[in-house]
C-alpha cells in the first residue's frame, strides 16, 4: 500500500481549511484516510502560528515506515525542519517561439551585431584621419 501525506479540504465555499492527514495514495482527496496529521489554513497570515500545525513525531513515524509528502505538504514540512527543501523543477520550454522562429531570431541578431560592427569600424577610421 502506498502512503501519502497529503491536504484534505474542508471548511465552507471559499473559506478553506485542511487537515494534513495520512491516506492510501489510491483514495480521493476528501476520502478515507489513516491518521489525522496536522492542519492548515490558508486565510491566516503567513506569520501566525496556528496557519500551520503538524504533529511532528507522528510524521517521522509515517515517514520511516515509507509515506511520501506531497509538494505542498513537503514545503510545510521543510519550513518546520523535519525534511531537506525538494528543488523546484525547471521552467518547462514551452512558451519559448519553435525552432524556426529561434533561427531567425539569432539570424536578425547577428545582422544587427554585424551592422554595428561594420558601423564602427566606418567611425574609426575617420576619428583616425582627423587627428
Amino acid at each position: 500500500m502506498s502512503l501519502k501525506i497529503r491536504l484534505s479540504r474542508g471548511g465552507a465555499k471559499k473559506r478553506p481549511f485542511y487537515r494534513v492527514v495520512l491516506a492510501d495514495a489510491r483514495s480521493p482527496r476528501d476520502g478515507r484516510f489513516i491518521e489525522k496529521l496536522g492542519t492548515y489554513d490558508p486565510l491566516l497570515p503567513r506569520e501566525h502560528e496556528e496557519r500551520v500545525r503538524l504533529k511532528e513525531e507522528r510524521i517521522r513515524h509515517w515517514m520511516a515506515q515509507g509515506a511520501q509528502p506531497t509538494d505542498r505538504v513537503a514545503k510545510f514540512l521543510a519550513e518546520a525542519g523535519l525534511m531537506d527543501a525538494r528543488p523546484h523543477p525547471e521552467q518547462t520550454k514551452k512558451n519559448q517561439p519553435k525552432a524556426k522562429a529561434q533561427e531567425r531570431l539569432r539570424e536578425a541578431q547577428e545582422k544587427a551585431e554585424a551592422a554595428a560592427a561594420a558601423a564602427e569600424a566606418d567611425a574609426a577610421p575617420a576619428d583616425g584621419d582627423a587627428t
